[in-house]
């Protein structure tokens, strides 16, 4: 049985907009902030608080108008206090 599937956000590759574009490396190392949140990603990891596959979950559950107009590390961010909610360990209130 064949199911009908949505692309989600980071299902990106089959749009025609992104098709056939050339893919610029970043070989820019991260600033101040994204070695902060890598930094914060790297304890909760060791304190076994998330993995990186919830950060990926995490990242893709954002919405296409979000994803859009956040930053690479913003988005890991944004992931990281959305897991942190889901599991009790802060407040909602706390993030925002």
């Amino acid at each position: 049985m064949e199911q009908d599937r949505t692309p989600a956000t980071h299902d990106i590759g089959g749009a025609s907009r992104f098709r056939c574009t050339p893919v610029e490396p970043d070989e820019a190392p991260p600033d101040a902030f994204g070695k902060r949140v890598d930094a914060l990603r790297q304890l909760l990891a060791q304190k076994k608080l998330m993995t990186v596959d919830e950060l990926r979950r995490g990242i893709e559950s954002i919405p296409e108008g979000e994803y859009f107009d956040l930053g690479y590390y913003e988005r890991w961010l944004r992931s990281i206090a959305l897991l942190m909610v889901e599991k009790g360990v802060v407040a909602t209130e706390d993030v925002q």
